[in-house]
């Protein structure tokens, strides 16, 4: 976990220092902004590894910092904190590239755990939030472009896709579906097979480079 680089994007400098404080134990907080301009300057020049961003900040708020700096450097991965759980701004954020989405309520172990899964190419949300993003994309246009790969799938195997690129583990997939763990094994060996990939981290970027999310 220290080996991970993380940078923190909230104009409120109250929570910025509290979040420092709580996530500087468990990972390496390399700097922090309270402007757009500021965090794109800073984000471009360090290059870390997750940056933490706010929703709502003056001069275009988060999304603005995410576009911009995805423009020239697309690896740097976003997790959104936020106090906002309204759907808009978490389908907003999405699109736009963030890897996940939690809102401040968020406990810090909790929020390590996020970074570090985020960092590793998980997608990471809270279940009401994950819910919205899941509702959004699923009402997208109805004759979505013929994709080869997905058509292999089975509904099963996509559901069980879905649901680890949100970075379920294999008991909660389990869970929800109503299925047992070695059943869930079976579709994800079988899903990594058909699309000759080797791991979940893979797989979830591939779900997420899909909006399958």
């Amino acid at each position: 976990m220290d080996a991970l680089r993380v940078f923190l994007v909230d104009d409120h400098a109250m929570f910025r220092a509290g979040v420092r404080a709580e996530l500087g134990k468990r990972v390496t907080v390399i700097g922090e902004a309270g402007t757009v301009a500021d965090a794109v300057a800073a984000i471009t020049a360090e290059l870390p590894d997750v940056v933490l961003l706010d929703v709502h900040m003056p001069d275009g708020g988060g999304r603005a910092v995410l576009e911009a700096v995805r423009r020239s450097h697309p690896d740097v991965k976003f997790l959104a904190l936020s106090v906002s759980d309204a759907a808009e701004d978490v389908i907003g954020l999405i699109r736009a590239g963030a890897r996940g989405y939690v809102t401040k309520t968020i406990s810090p172990d909790e929020l390590a755990d996020a970074v570090r899964r985020v960092a590793e190419g998980d997608a990471v949300f809270s279940p009401r939030l994950a819910g919205f993003v899941l509702d959004a994309f699923a009402s997208r246009s109805p004759d979505p472009v013929a994709d080869p790969e997905l058509d292999q799938l089975t509904n099963r195997e996509r559901e069980v896709l879905r649901l680890l690129a949100r970075g379920y583990a294999y008991k909660e997939i389990a869970k929800e579906l109503y299925i047992s763990i070695k059943t869930v094994e079976t579709h994800v060996s079988n899903v990594l097979r058909k699309l000759q990939m080797s791991n979940r981290y893979e797989l979830s970027r591939w779900a997420a480079d899909r909006r399958l999310v």
